[in-house]
């Protein structure tokens, strides 16, 4: 019987992992993000990490001041959240305003000020996945699953059955309003980090604070 259990475990996380794939968020140069017609395919990101990018020749270092605008809830047609409630759309909105203001911290004085050498950070939440609920967990301790979420480790890949959160970031000169630069982002949790795997939005979550991470390594 234990053998029959185990045997109908794998099946179940096999064909989880397939299905996760299948629904697994595909970023967009979302249509009524401001800067969309600016996107374009990123070739030099392999990961998948940041699909879509819009670049100028900027010297970071001459900006010493930073305004991070509340973080906007995406409500276009090609919103990516499925079918996850408001309240936790808010709960992530909240969380990223705090994490990237956190992480702008560190490098700039954050103002409201729209003085020169001040940038303006424009985040927009567009989807996120929540975490599927006790398999996702498991899927980490079981032999099948870590085979899996070891690979992915390896790829930079998204772990199984894991959430996921996907925004678009547009950084402007915030005396002349140019746009500097833009891009969509995916971010996702380290494949084996299980606390991410636990509660319903600790994988966006741990997305949201890769991602603040990432920003302020591309701004230096």
């Amino acid at each position: 019987m234990e053998n029959l259990s185990q045997r109908a475990y794998l099946a179940i996380l096999v064909l989880s992992v397939v299905l996760t794939g299948c629904a697994s968020v595909v970023p967009l140069p979302y249509s009524e993000v401001a800067s969309s017609s600016m996107l374009v395919p990123n070739p030099s990101d392999t990961s998948g990490r940041i699909p879509y990018r819009y670049a100028t020749t900027v010297d970071w270092r001459a900006y010493t001041k930073a305004i991070v605008e509340p973080v906007v809830i995406y409500r276009g047609s090609d919103q990516q959240f499925g079918d996850m409630s408001e309240p936790d759309k808010a709960s992530l909105a909240g969380y990223m305003q705090t994490r990237f203001a956190e992480a702008l911290g560190r490098r700039f004085t954050l103002t409201n000020g729209r003085a020169p050498n001040t940038l303006r950070v424009r985040l927009t939440l567009t989807g996120a996945v929540a975490n599927t609920p006790v398999l996702g967990t498991l899927s980490r301790f079981d032999v099948a699953g870590l085979v899996y979420n070891g690979v992915q480790e390896v790829r930079d890949g998204e772990g199984s059955l894991t959430g996921s959160v996907v925004y678009a970031v547009e950084i402007f000169d915030a005396a002349s309003s140019r746009l500097l630069g833009a891009f969509v982002s995916k971010q996702y949790p380290n494949p084996l980090n299980i606390k991410a795997s636990v509660e319903p939005l600790a994988a966006a979550e741990a997305g949201i604070d890769k991602g603040a991470e990432a920003l302020i390594a591309q701004l230096k």
